[in-house]
């Protein structure tokens, strides 16, 4: 099943900042169309796109109302049909991403369960109890309770995210036959892949009990029931040769490694989100600090070496629709902005696993910059800018935190073009482009063989020529130093050193007497020699460089 997949790459759209085909202000599937050759030219291998079904947009699309419609803000079934058809002409398998630990509260199960129908109520937890009885202490994601009484019926219901996210009781049959139904609905219709939105929280425990301890993820997180669910699902849904991608919330090494192990027929791979935290003060992502970049090394060390050692594999990535742009966060935007770009790309994409590219993110795109609150949409945001102002900090304060951690910053609309809007939409896009998309877009850098796009797009051919990037084994070097992170990559007789400078300062790495003999595969400085001094290795400012035997 691995070798499927191995030397192949994902790109990831945001559906409703990608491109806008009808000139309403967002982007559709028809956008998504007219910009495959841009993605064919990539040489990108599969397209997964967040949710289109049909939703009453709470979260963005992953409160699903119905797994089997589209949504109009988005097109047609008619408009998804002809992606996947033209995804299949270019090569390109469709990867559609479910929902599955629950569904919107409007969707017809849940209706069905508001309206008193006891099969239904099953298929969620409602627990009975009086309006001042919580069943449990238990948070929602969201923040607030987990937990939302229903008057009419004197129950409550249990939505570890939203209230409008009503938890699915994976424990009953009915409820795993009708998304075992859902999964057959899109591979007959030609789906390549699936990506499961938190799918490791489907299993909750038998007995519901307060958490003394925490905010009751430890009695959901990586639940007793979940590889068998897993399990039953790949197995009932003959999905095991296909592309499968799990979002792993608050999960363990351990548990990973069994989700991708091929043997154990659940998952291809896995998303973890351990080495995106490092740099939240004591866990609060509403802080500024700077990243820890040995807290960092150590994760990937971590995650790398336990996956090999263990057949497992890794999702690799750094960005996505609920984070903010890596060029802002861990490079130099300003100063070094194209050589942070192309290091930061390098670092992951040369390791073992499957890179995923985030929409813009071969472009070097960055945060928006926004300054005033009446430019956010996410509502988290908007709830948060609140909640900073409650803590006494300043509008300056709470904006300037907003500005490096809002989700908004991964949301805004693909720079196209240095035409109006970014080439984006003819009309007034639903979140505002970000000023410097004259110079930051597709149109430009395409054309330009320096560019961030034409380095993504080497780091993908090197991929797909050389097995000791897809295959290869994976040993850390420079351990103690935080500055550089460094491995060595050997597939047979086919070996690959990888530095790269985390920092914008010089560093100096001592050589081995054997690499002197090695030649320079991939670097992000123009000119063709390394900087060997004698016995050292001298990287410049945010450089990656890879040696080849």
């Amino acid at each position: 099943m691995r070798a499927d997949f191995a030397d192949k790459v994902v790109y990831q759209v945001y559906p409703k900042s990608f491109k806008d085909s009808n000139g309403d202000g967002e982007g559709d599937i028809q956008g998504m169309i007219q910009k495959l050759d841009y993605l064919k030219g990539l040489g990108i291998d599969y397209l997964w796109t967040t949710p289109v079904f049909l939703s009453p947009m709470n979260d963005n699309g992953y409160d699903v109302a119905d797994y089997y419609k589209i949504n109009p803000q988005f097109g047609t079934m008619a408009d998804m049909d002809m992606l996947i058809r033209e995804c299949n002409k270019r090569e390109i398998g469709l990867i559609l991403d479910m929902v599955f630990n629950h569904t919107s509260t409007d969707h017809e199960w849940f209706q069905r369960a508001l309206a008193g129908e006891k099969e239904y109520q099953d298929y969620y937890f409602f627990k009975d109890g009086k309006p001042d009885e919580v069943p449990t202490n238990w948070q929602s994601k969201f923040g607030g309770s987990a937990w939302e009484y229903v008057p009419s019926l004197e129950k409550w219901y249990l939505h570890l995210y939203d209230v409008s996210q009503a938890d699915l009781n994976w424990e009953n049959p009915k409820v795993r036959e009708e998304l075992k139904k859902v999964i057959r609905f899109w591979k007959e219709k030609g789906v390549k892949g699936f990506r499961f939105d938190v799918i490791n929280v489907i299993s909750k425990p038998e007995i519901f009990e307060n958490d003394l301890e925490g905010d009751g993820r430890r009695f959901y997180t990586d639940g007793s029931h979940v590889h068998e669910h897993l399990k039953e699902l790949v197995a009932d849904t003959g999905i095991e040769d296909m592309i499968t991608v799990g979002e792993m919330s608050s999960t363990s090494l351990e548990n990973c490694i069994r989700y991708s192990n091929p043997e154990e027929k659940e998952l291809s791979m896995c998303f973890s989100f351990h080495h995106l935290k490092v740099d939240y003060k004591d866990g609060d992502k509403w802080s500024l600090i700077e990243p820890d970049r040995m807290a960092l090394k150590k994760l990937f060390e971590k995650w790398q070496e336990g996956m090999q050692q263990n057949n497992g594999w890794n999702a690799l990535f750094w960005c996505n629709h609920d984070q903010p742009r890596i060029v802002s966060r861990m490079g130099d935007e300003n100063r070094c902005w194209k050589e942070s770009a192309k290091m930061l790309a390098a670092a992951v994409h040369m390791m073992r696993g499957t890179p995923y590219i985030y929409q813009g993110e071969e472009l070097g795109m960055t945060n928006a910059h926004y300054t005033d609150i009446s430019q956010y949409r996410d509502v988290e945001s908007l709830n948060y800018y609140e909640i900073l102002l409650s803590q006494g900090k300043t509008k300056e304060e709470a904006l300037k935190i907003l500005a490096s951690k809002s989700r908004d910053n991964s949301r805004t609309p693909m720079q196209w073009s240095a035409e109006k809007n970014a080439g984006f939409s003819d009309a007034d896009p639903w979140l505002g482009v970000p000023e410097n998309y004259k110079e930051i877009n597709a149109e430009k850098e395409t054309k330009e063989t320096d560019s961030i796009y034409s380095f993504y797009r080497r780091l993908i051919e090197l991929r797909k020529e050389k097995k000791v990037i897809s295959e290869g084994s994976i040993e850390f070097l420079e351990r103690e130093n935080a500055d550089v992170l460094a491995y060595k990559r050997a597939y047979e007789k086919e070996e690959i050193i990888v530095f790269n400078n985390l920092t914008g300062k010089e560093i100096t790495v001592q050589m081995q007497p054997e690499w002197k003999e090695y030649h320079k595969l991939l670097g992000n400085y123009p000119d063709d020699s390394a900087n060997i001094d004698g016995e050292k290795l001298v990287l410049r400012p945010y450089e990656t460089l890879s040696l080849e035997a």
